[in-house]
């Protein structure tokens, strides 16, 4: 797919208009449609531009044969921010819950007396609350490595 093909797709996806791009590119409209009809290129500063706003490489723009954004699995800075909170939490809630449940179980003689009579914890309340906070622990894990191991 040529520059001017792609140009012209991320503009309708966006739903823009020639004019509207135009605007948020500092150009004119009849620019938008020579670099979308082909018969001229945008400069090195515009093609930055453009990449800036659609969130997209320049090696996509420029290279025919790349793969489209669409079909890459391309991750806003916003999903990777609301992904590193999710796993945060996760965590820290599971951590939490770990220690809650702890200190529960020191405290109060019946849970005491469960753990030390059997030589496992019964998947009862307790153990099923252990198991998620466990869980919580390792969700949270994967969701703040996921994006390291990308890198």
């Amino acid at each position: 797919m040529a520059l001017s093909e792609k140009l012209y797709a991320l503009r309708k996806k966006s739903g823009l208009s020639q004019e509207q791009l135009a605007e948020e590119l500092n150009v004119s409209r009849q620019a938008i449609s020579k670099w979308e009809s082909g018969s001229s290129i945008p400069e090195s500063d515009k093609l930055v531009a453009i990449s800036n706003y659609f969130n997209i490489s320049l090696d996509y723009l420029l290279k025919d044969g790349e793969p489209s954004p669409t079909d890459e699995k391309v991750t806003s800075p916003t999903a990777n921010r609301t992904q590193w909170i999710l796993g945060i939490v996760a965590c820290i809630g599971g951590a939490i819950c770990l220690i809650v449940w702890g200190l529960l179980s020191i405290l109060s003689p019946t849970a005491s007396n469960q753990i030390g009579e059997s030589s496992t914890i019964a998947i009862d309340g307790n153990g099923v609350f252990l198991i998620a906070c466990i869980a919580a622990i390792v969700v949270g894990s994967m969701l703040l490595l996921k994006d390291t191991k990308r890198k």
